[in-house]
């Protein structure tokens, strides 16, 4: 199928871009990085609709985000055209001119901050980057598709980004002390898991709002310390905390976003992986590195 992919030069789109064309898909790459095929401002209207309709996709899978949570509290106008005005083009785009394309949309787990696990029934939002992904959310409504609330890691393959597991590798190696959450809880999966979920959500056609994560979330703590374990890092430089206890943290942050993700599980027919399991099987990209 023709896929388009949306923000393909970011940490997630790096691995997943490769998947999809090992998966037999015909691939078009977007971000606002001159190293794709088209840098385009999908925040604006007009932009967006010419290159939708030139491009002319099957699938749109869209990455575009502004996941910095201090800045999105402090530049709302950013947060919106990103996390909102991109999804709106997007959505606008398939419903008024190519109905039968499929958009696949990435949110994420921090509309959470309940009790328990997390259904995709019932949303928290504690701060304004949950709400603009939330809002986004509700524009991917106006048309057919799949809303994935998620979180992942693993070794990035993007020049430009660091995810949290590449964050702790570098911080332990270098001997910089850092601060691990025992009172935040997640259940984030790999993103290579993550995009091969996506080949299979590609073949399913599969719509409506899903959590993607792991079985048997961990708190950031255990997973900061498990993974340095696995990657026999040393962990004397390691503060167990409570995120309420330091200063840097600007915004209020969640502290419960483990997802039930049974609903997805279901209907994908698959089981997902526990986090240790991903956990150790991330292990092996760092060695190789």
């Amino acid at each position: 199928m023709k896929v388009l992919v949306l923000g393909s030069s970011g940490l997630l789109g790096s691995t997943l871009v490769p998947i999809l064309k090992y998966g037999g898909h015909e691939v078009i790459e977007q971000s606002l990085s001159s190293s794709t095929q088209y840098n385009v401002d999908m925040s604006d209207s007009n932009k967006a609709s010419t290159f939708l309709s030139k491009t002319d996709p099957e699938i749109i899978i869209n990455l575009i985000g502004l996941t910095d949570v201090d800045r999105c509290e402090i530049d709302i106008n950013s947060a919106y055209e990103l996390n909102v005005k991109t999804v709106e083009n997007i959505s606008s785009y398939i419903k008024d001119i190519n109905p039968e394309c499929r958009l696949i949309h990435i949110s994420t787990d921090q509309v959470y901050d309940g009790d328990g696990l997390q259904t995709e029934n019932y949303v928290t939002l504690k701060n304004y980057y949950a709400f603009s992904k939330y809002s986004g959310e509700i524009a991917a409504r106006i048309c057919s598709g799949t809303i994935l609330r998620t979180n992942f890691f693993g070794k990035s393959l993007c020049s430009k980004r660091l995810s949290l597991t590449d964050w702790v590798s570098q911080s332990l190696s270098s001997e910089k002390k850092i601060y691990a959450f025992n009172d935040v809880f997640f259940n984030p999966l790999s993103m290579n898991t993550i995009s091969n979920i996506l080949l299979k959500i590609i073949d399913f056609k599969t719509s409506g709002t899903y959590n993607l994560g792991s079985r048997n979330p961990m708190s950031k703590a255990d997973f900061i310390f498990k993974f340095a374990k696995h990657n026999s890092l040393n962990t004397e430089n390691i503060e167990n905390v409570s995120i309420d206890d330091v200063e840097f943290i600007k915004t209020y942050r969640p502290k419960n976003m483990q997802m039930d993700c049974s609903k997805i599980e279901k209907e994908l027919t698959i089981e997902l992986p526990d986090l240790q399991s991903e956990l150790i099987k991330e292990t092996k990209n760092y060695v190789k590195s």
